[in-house]
Order: C-alpha cells, then structure tokens, then sequence
C-alpha cells in the first residue's frame, strides 16, 4: 500500500516537472556558446553555474540513468539538513515562508540583511557555516526578525528564535578537545548528554568477525540514549530514523537500475538499494566491493552517507549524492597515473613495511559532473576517491574521480589578481598562470589516486578514526597532499607523456601550495580565530613544517618587500626532499595509530594563525572584493514525455538565481518530518 502511494506521488512529479508552464517563469534554456557561469554574489560566497558538455551526445537511456540517479540524490536533500542540526529543517521552512511572504520594505538594509542570511544558510545547508563550522550570525536583530514572523504569519518556536541570535549551539563540529567534541558540537549525530567516552566505549564494544575487514560501525545511525538510560543506535534506513525520505532514494535507484548500462552497474545498484532497505553495514561493505568492480560504462555516481569529516569522533556518515559522466578524453590522458600507481608506491619515501606489495584496483576518470546533493551541493569537492575503508582500499582497490567541469568552471569564473599580488615576483606569477591548471589537475589526480591508495596500517593497529580520532581526517587528507606534492617534482611525470617541462610544472605547484597554505588560505579565517577545517589544517601544518625544518637552508624564505609578506621558494629539489620527509612520518603516524605525534604535529603547526600577517593578509585581499568561497547552481533537468506518459527526452535547464533554485528544491523534495 505504501508503495503504491509513493509510486503515484513520484509519477505526479515526473508529469509536473516536464509540464513547461509550471516553471517557464523560473527555469530556462542557456545558450552553451554564451554561458554565463557567475550567478549570484553575497557575503563570503559567490554562486557559479556548471555546463554539462556533451550531454546531447549520449542516449535517451543514458539521459535516464543520470535523471534517476539524481532525482535519487536530490531526495535525500533534507537529511544532510537534518544532520547538520536538529533545527535546521524548521529553521529553513520559516525562513523561506517569510521570504515568500513579506509584503513589507524590501529596500531597508535590515530585509537586504535578512535576504543574506538566508542565502548563506542556503548555502550552508543549515545555520553554520559550511567551511568554519561556526554558527551564521544575523546581521538583524532580533526584534526585527519577530517582527518578519509576525507580518507573514510565519511560526517558529521562540526558543529557536533565540538560537538564531544567542551562543547556545554556536559549533556545528568541535575539535577543541577541552570542550568535549561531542558536547561542543551542534551537529545532529549524538543524544543529548552522551559522552565521547561513553561512544568510544560502546563503538569499541562492537566486535568483527573479520577483525582484518572491520564494518564502519556507526557510520548510518545517530546515537541516542533510550529511557532506559542505554545507548542505542537509530538507523538511517527505510522504516528507521529518515526513512521518508529514504524510501525516494530507494524509488529512484530502482528506476535506476531499469536502463543500468550493464549488469555489474545494475547488480551494484540493487545492494545499494538493499543497504537502504536494511540499513545493514555488511550490505555496505558487499555494495562498495560491487560498485568499486562496475567500471564499464559512461554513468557512475556517488550516493550514501560517506565522509564523517562532520563527525568529530569520526564515525558518522553525512548524506551525499553526486552524478557523473565520463570525460573521454581527459579520462584517457590521466589513466596512465593509475597504471603506473605501483612504480609511485614502490619508488615513494616510505618506510619498506609501510608500503604496498600490490596496489590494487584503481580506477581514475575525469568526470563531468551532472548532478550534487546533500554535503556535496552547493559547495562542492572537484576531487573524490572512495570507498574510505581501508580493507577495501588494500584488496580492491579505489575509484577516483576529478570533477573535470567543475574544475573548468572555476577557471572561467577566476582572474589573475590576486596571484599578482601575493606571489614574489613576476617569475613566479609567469609560472602559475602557464602551468598552475595543469599542475592543480595533476595533484588532485595524484592526491586522489597514489596519494589515497597508498601505505598500509601495520597489522593490528586500529582503524585511523580509532587510534588518531580528531586528527584522522586531517592527516589522512595532508598525507595525500604529500604523495602528490612529492610526485609533481618528478621526471616521472614527463617520462609518462603528461607534462612537457616536469621541472616548471612542480615549481608552479611547489609556489601555489606554499603560498596558499602559508597566506593566502587565511581569508577564510576571522580574526583571532584558530584553522579547524580538515582540509585547511592539513595545508597549513604540511607547509608551516617544511618551511620551518628548510629555514636552515633556506629552502623557503619570508621576505618582506614594501611592508609586504611573501614567501619565496629557494631550492625546490630541497623541498621536494621535505616533503618525502614529512610524507614518510606521516605514514608513520597513520600506520603504527600514534595518536600522540598526530597530535603534536597538527597542533603545532596546523591550528594557529599568526595574528599580524592574518591582518595583513586579509588588508590585501580585500581590494579584490573576490569571494574566499565558490559553490553552484546544480542544472535541473526536466524531462519531455509524450501522450502517454513515456519520456522522450530530457533538457538541461538551469534556474535563473540561487534564490530560484533553493525554493525550488524546498517545494520538491521536503521529504521528512521537521524533527526528527
């Protein structure tokens, strides 16, 4: 019965969407030779759009596929909100009912406030921030958002309202451990009154039977204590915690699994489905295995709750979904990385007991991305290696992908300025604008698949979220960096046909890096605030310890030129040296669990931020009045279907604002109930 109904409500939306007149205001066709990538410009943010080149080329079945696929991501929108904090779905409703509503002044500043505020929690698929994690603040008081309510007779609970403004709930993910990181973070993972120790002690009691191929335990439920005063998980599945919502997902993957391209895609797909039927973690294990061997094909994806960066104990999986075609071209040109990733294992700087006798199963595609939702959407990553379990990795290998438009998109939407203005000298400025493309699309190819694939834990050491808990993440992504930092400043990448001067393709990448770990990353930084996103913490204690180990030698020197900072590269074999170092300890640390050392060195030269070149940093930006964050408007594609119902086709559409786009998904897939 219940399958019946949602089937008639999932077909009604099908007719809706391909019925022009509903959206002809709102969506429309974009002329591909005059794109217009930028969309939208607020706050710290600026909203880009993303072409999906060669889209009439594939097949009507192949334009299914990817339309299922993501009607299948997009329903699961509303639980990366949920996630992300337990009000956010009530908070966004009332939000966006005043936005509908309000009949007052749209010319005073306190509503052009308001119209900000509600973007960058738009965009941050909640209240905190999507890079700092710290809690958005209103640049309206209080009493004028009563007054909001009142006129568009909008509820919201007044004890939310005053979340909205107060520091209650102010972190969505601590990793200040003096606070408790579970008790200090906002993120919807975790009961009210649990401990990190009560969780480590109870995800520590959960036992393998397979203790070489341990289950992600924790990875699809939030922990909660039951009236008895017991842990006990609730599980993200069909019937469990976020089941409304799942059972989209499950609709749409099975659609999917109608017009797969060929069995071990179909055959991959019906246990991912089985896995949201069940919520078993086993059936996780046995879907990624399946997924990781469907390389055949032009359509892939990416759906589950997969990276637990939001997790401050790492265990928890946040909700994403991205939709890829392959590039061929660019695809082609990059397998030969993964082909050669056993010569980059065997001829890394890594202790011999740390490396990999066999690498296995890597897969690398430049992608044309399609389709993001949940934690990918609107910010969204431009490289992805999965699955992230490590027993995975070792004996099947990895996929990896390189989210090849987006990349492009970026580049079109960029300008030079501020490389102008940071980098030491005309040479160095020379250098990035010749080959810093090429040199970011061959790090994050090295990064995503050498850099993820390689070394191995020593056997009977924990899993990383076990032994280095907060720091897991971090020095997992730093250690990644290093293998393609170490790699970029090799004749090896000539040898192989992908550069034509290896030397000046990893000076660009040494001088980008360098200058953006020690500088220019800052502006995503408050004043007086410390680095506590993974990525950047690992950018800055990568480059503030070779700079600090090569100060002897002078391998990089800061130099103050006309009151101004730079940081200028000296000897780059030396570096390169630096970082095989750093890469080998590194390593180190991951393989034999030193939690200890993890810590010293995240700590000590990834957290802080030097005060007065902040200051400075943040003076020479702002004359650009460029955005510190990027995200995009995903196309949405609306399919054609004849009298009797058949789809005929699908367009690419794009809405004509972020705004348009929001309330747009907002009327379409609000799936779950506002508590959850």
């Amino acid at each position: 019965m219940k399958l019946n109904v949602l089937t008639a409500i999932i077909a009604s939306s099908v007719m809706l969407v391909s019925c022009d007149t509903k959206f002809s205001n709102t969506i429309g066709k974009t002329d591909p030779e005059n794109f217009e990538y930028k969309v939208d410009r607020f706050a710290d943010i600026e909203v880009l759009k993303y072409q999906i080149p060669g889209w009439e080329k594939l097949s009507l079945k192949e334009k299914k596929l990817v339309y299922y696929l993501a009607q299948a991501g997009m329903s699961g929108r509303d639980i990366i909100w949920d996630q992300n904090y337990k009000y956010n779905l009530k908070i966004r409703k009332a939000l966006e009912s005043i936005y509908k509503n309000y009949k007052g002044d749209k010319s005073a500043q306190s509503w052009k406030n308001y119209e900000i505020y509600l973007k960058r929690v738009w965009f941050s698929n909640g209240i905190h921030h999507h890079y700092s994690n710290d809690k958005i603040m209103p640049e309206f008081s209080q009493n004028y958002f009563q007054q909001l309510l009142n006129d568009t007779s909008t509820e919201l609970e007044p004890f939310i309202v005053d979340i909205l403004f107060n520091e209650e709930d102010n972190k969505k993910v601590n990793l200040d451990e003096s606070k408790g990181f579970i008790s200090g973070s906002a993120i919807n993972f975790y009961g009210k009154g649990i401990t990190d120790k009560e969780v480590e002690k109870y995800y520590s009691g959960k036992t393998n039977q397979d203790s070489d191929r341990p289950v992600s335990w924790g990875l699809n439920s939030k922990l909660i204590k039951n009236e008895q005063g017991n842990l006990e998980e609730k599980i993200w599945k069909s019937g469990g915690m976020y089941g409304a919502a799942i059972d989209q997902i499950i609709f749409w993957l099975e659609k999917a699994v109608s017009v797969a391209e060929n069995k071990p895609q179909a055959e991959a797909l019906k246990l991912l489905i089985s896995y949201y039927k069940t919520g078993s973690l086993k059936t996780w294990d046995e879907y990624n295995i399946a997924w990781l061997k469907a390389t055949e094909g032009n359509i892939d994806y990416i759906n589950g709750f997969i990276e637990v960066y939001n997790d401050p104990l790492g265990h928890k999986g946040s909700y994403e979904s991205i939709v890829q075609i392959k590039d061929f071209d660019m695809s082609a040109k990059m397998e030969v990385i993964s082909k050669n990733a056993q010569w980059f294992e065997d001829n890394s700087p890594l202790m011999p007991e740390h490396k990999k006798k066999n690498v296995v199963g890597i897969s690398y595609k430049t992608v044309i991305a399609a389709s993001e939702s949940g934690d990918s959407s609107p910010s969204t990553p431009i490289g992805v290696n999965l699955p992230n379990a490590d027993w995975i990795r070792a004996e099947y290998g990895s996929k990896s992908v390189s989210l090849g438009n987006i990349i492009d998109a970026y580049g079109q939407a960029g300008g030079t300025e501020k490389l102008k203005e940071f980098a030491y000298d005309s040479q160095e400025v020379e250098l990035s604008e010749k080959y810093g493309e090429l040199a970011d699309k061959l790090h994050t190819a090295l990064h995503e698949v050498v850099g993820h694939a390689s070394g191995q834990i020593n056997k009977g050491v924990g899993t990383p979220k076990e032994t280095l808990k907060s720091y897991a993440s971090t020095l997992e992504e730093g250690r990644a960096d290093l293998v393609g930092l170490y790699y970029l400043y090799s004749p090896k990448l000539q040898e192989l046909g992908l550069v034509e001067d290896w030397k000046k393709v990893g000076m660009a990448a040494y001088n980008d890096y360098i200058r953006n770990g020690l500088m220019t990353q800052l502006v995503r930084i408050e004043p007086g605030r410390d680095i506590e996103e993974a990525h950047m913490r690992n950018r800055q204690w990568v480059s503030a310890w070779v700079y600090e180990k090569g100060q002897k030698d002078k391998v990089i020197e800061k130099i103050e030129k006309n009151g101004k900072t730079y940081f200028k590269i000296n000897n780059y074999e030396k570096l390169h040296n630096l970082f095989g170092e750093l890469l080998k300890e590194t390593q180190r640390i991951k393989s034999e669990g030193d939690y200890q050392a993890a810590k010293d060195l995240v700590e000590t030269y990834g957290v802080k931020v030097d005060p007065k070149l902040h200051k400075e940093v943040l003076e020479r930006n702002s004359k650009f009045n460029l955005a510190p964050y990027k995200g995009f408007l995903n196309p949405v594609l609306v399919p054609k279907v004849n009298s009797k119902g058949d789809i005929t086709d699908i367009e690419v559409t794009y809405p004509k604002s972020f705004a348009e786009e929001m309330l747009y998904y907002s009327e379409k897939y609000s799936f779950l109930p506002l508590e959850n």
